[in-house]
């Protein structure tokens, strides 16, 4: 039996404690609140001696307890999730997991790491009820389904200091509620479509933000794939019907309880059939028990065979949830304290953790001529962070993993410097811009000029909220400029103190090289950093017009003589050498423009050979052969996850022999760079 600690010791715990009463599979061995009384109270209805504390630390400090459930406000979910974790806990957390997306992954990652179960509470998708509702699906009972309708809602008085209420600690009928019937639709769509859950292709959304700072109703209407629409509703100030609906091509199902089930008690519940406007079956589902010892019994086989059962929630189906709900609040613009610059401002992560190097950090770190600081060999991409939480997960995580250097530019997202804005908005809050490398980029086609390079640079400043750069590189070059006056005006914002050093990006090597002996000429510095494509896989195509290729051979020739720093782009070649890329997979047409040929493919092969041999990914050896260059290199890394930084990672630890480099690159070893 798995001996459970619970933390927190309001309504919703009660309600477990009782469920945890009927399951077979584990008892209360412990109760913490920030109230002892509250805590003794709550574990007195636990069978045989059962503790109470008054410290959550103390309760996962018990070397009894196997499993924790976590029934706090929603705003102590990541923290307490965790810490348990690193207890050695496995994790039970009450909807929703966290407040967004971002924490949501840093609370999956902990549980990778930590080698335990971390499942959300959703106690509705661990029902009979649901499993049978899955079922009908899939026998095609009604057909093609085109429509859902889902709603949970309920009528409350706003009180002061109230969870509900309170924009401090996520109130409001979205993260309450609404959680419910996104997960629904997402689970209906996705069965439809032969999948566990879908993502909605778009979501359009109305409701009201109330004079507290929280959403008091808000409706949501979602297209998945498959032309299927969802109409979801929510609210915390107004009474609704909370069933399910589901239209077919060939009838409907509607669930009266699709939340509760057959209650607490368990016992019966009802799915109804509808063809022509009547019900015509009423499909009854027996519960053993209520449904939170449904949700215990889940949990507890979960943790025995390493995975989350359908349709329980998953960690990937947590995650889609939680983007869902990131997405419905932002078209209402409802932000929460925590999720700004103000609200996340100090040297702690998302779970309220000193930012520090971790002990297993691999980062290694290279030098570039002209600048004092140590420049990490991978380079994180500041172009597709959508949100200070998200950036603050991607960007902490790196500092974590030893990363220092940041590659940001006036052009990405083309949407008025988004990218730019929540970087400086990261910055802000966690400070430490003396030991950051910073790379800033502009003059980008059609600006490519000195006059557009000095006025853009100034607007990125502004949004990055610094007053310089470390290093600054021309995102294009424009050969109706004279080269002269880009390293004048480069040479400029050195004196000034705006940056160190300077080089171009997409730059042929004949224009570096004409850059470079103006600069001598005049006693000027030069170009010092190139930041151009390279990958194992060579680029056959440029991905966009301008693009320029250091990956053959003259052009690692020529770097490795004179020892320019190069900043590779597109180095992992844009998922080449993942399956995303197979000599029969053609869905991708820019994949199969820019990297498709027979070379490609045997350089592919000579990967996931030596990966096989090396314990890795094939994309580690592909991005381990871009840093073992002659010549000083880094990889511009563009991660959406962590889970894909983490990949990024371990190329770092992958050592590749001059013999394993040049075959790798089909050549002979004296003819390698």
């Amino acid at each position: 039996m798995l001996q459970w600690g619970v933390l927190g010791a309001g309504n919703i715990s009660g309600a477990f404690v009782a469920g945890l009463a009927q399951a077979p599979s584990g008892r209360l061995a412990a109760v913490a609140s920030r109230e002892l009384a509250k805590a003794q109270a709550l574990a007195a209805q636990g069978d045989g001696e059962v503790r109470s504390y008054a410290r959550y630390e103390d309760l996962l400090a018990d070397t009894a307890i196997d499993a924790v459930y976590i029934g706090l406000p929603h705003t102590e979910h990541l923290r307490w999730t965790v810490a348990a974790l690193r207890a050695g806990k496995h994790v039970l957390c009450e909807k929703p997991l966290a407040l967004n997306h971002a924490e949501a992954m840093l609370a999956f990652t902990e549980a990778e790491r930590a080698g335990k179960l971390l499942m959300e509470a959703f106690m509705y998708r661990c029902l009979p009820q649901t499993a049978k509702l899955v079922d009908l699906l899939q026998q095609g009972i009604i057909g093609r389904v085109r429509h859902i309708q889902a709603s949970f809602s309920f009528a409350s008085t706003p009180r002061a200091g109230s969870r509900l209420w309170e924009p401090s600690l996520a109130g409001g009928g979205i993260m309450d509620v609404g959680c419910y019937p996104v997960s629904m639709a997402r689970l209906v769509a996705g069965v439809a479509q032969g999948q566990p859950f879908a993502q909605p292709l778009s979501l359009q959304a109305q409701g009201r933000i109330g004079e507290t700072g929280v959403d008091e109703w808000a409706v949501a209407t979602l297209l998945f794939p498959g032309d299927i629409v969802a109409q979801i509703a929510t609210g915390i100030c107004v009474e609704q019907e909370e069933s399910l609906r589901i239209g077919g091509s060939t009838g409907a199902l509607v669930v009266p309880k699709p939340w509760y089930g057959a209650g607490s008690e368990g016992g019966q519940s009802e799915i109804l059939l509808v063809r022509d406007e009547a019900v015509v079956e009423r499909i009854v589902v027996d519960a053993p028990y209520g449904l939170y010892a449904h949700e215990i019994e889940t949990f507890a086989a979960a943790v025995q065979q390493g995975v989350v059962a359908h349709p329980a929630m998953s960690a990937a189906d947590s995650l889609g949830n939680l983007a869902v709900l990131d997405q419905w609040r932002r078209a209402l613009g409802l932000v929460f304290p925590r999720e700004t610059a103000v609200g996340l401002a100090g040297r702690n992560n998302l779970a309220g953790l000193p930012i520090a190097r971790r002990a297993d950090s691999v980062m290694q770190y290279g030098k570039v001529p002209g600048l004092d600081k140590p420049v990490s060999r991978l380079v994180m991409g500041v172009d597709n962070q959508e949100s200070l939480p998200h950036a603050a997960a991607m960007f902490d995580d790196y500092q974590e993993r030893g990363g220092n250097t940041f590659d940001t530019a006036w052009v990405y997202d083309f949407d008025g410097g988004h990218s730019e804005a929540v970087w400086g908005d990261w910055l802000r809050a966690r400070g430490g811009r003396d030991d950051l490398v910073l790379i800033s980029k502009g003059a980008h086609t059609p600006n490519c000029t000195p006059e557009a390079m000095q006025r853009e640079f100034a607007e990125s400043l502004e949004r990055l909220s610094t007053d310089h750069a470390d290093i600054y590189i021309l995102h294009r070059d424009n050969l109706q400029v004279p080269v002269g006056e880009f390293v004048d005006v480069l040479n400029q914002h050195v004196r000034a103190g705006k940056f160190k050093v300077f080089g171009g990006s997409n730059w042929s090597l004949e224009r570096v090289a004409e850059a470079n002996a103006y600069a001598a000429k005049h006693g000027l510095q030069g170009f010092s950093v190139l930041s151009n494509q390279l990958s194992l896989a060579r680029l056959l195509s440029p991905i966009w017009a301008g693009c320029v290729s250091a990956g053959d051979l003259d052009s690692r020739r020529w770097l490795t003589e004179q020892q320019l720093a190069l900043f590779a782009w597109s180095s992992q070649a844009r998922g080449f050498f993942t399956d995303r890329a197979a000599p029969d997979r053609l869905d991708d047409a820019e994949l199969v423009r820019c990297w498709y040929s027979p070379e490609n493919f045997q350089r592919r092969e000579r990967a996931q050979q030596l990966a096989r041999e090396k314990g890795v990914d094939p994309i580690n050896v592909a991005l381990a052969w871009v840093l073992a260059q002659p010549f000083p290199c880094f990889s511009l890394i563009g991660p959406r996850t962590l889970a894909e930084t983490a990949s990024s990672f371990r190329a770092l630890e992958v050592t590749l022999s001059a013999e394993e480099l040049a075959w790798l690159d089909l050549a002979d070893p004296g003819a390698s760079a």
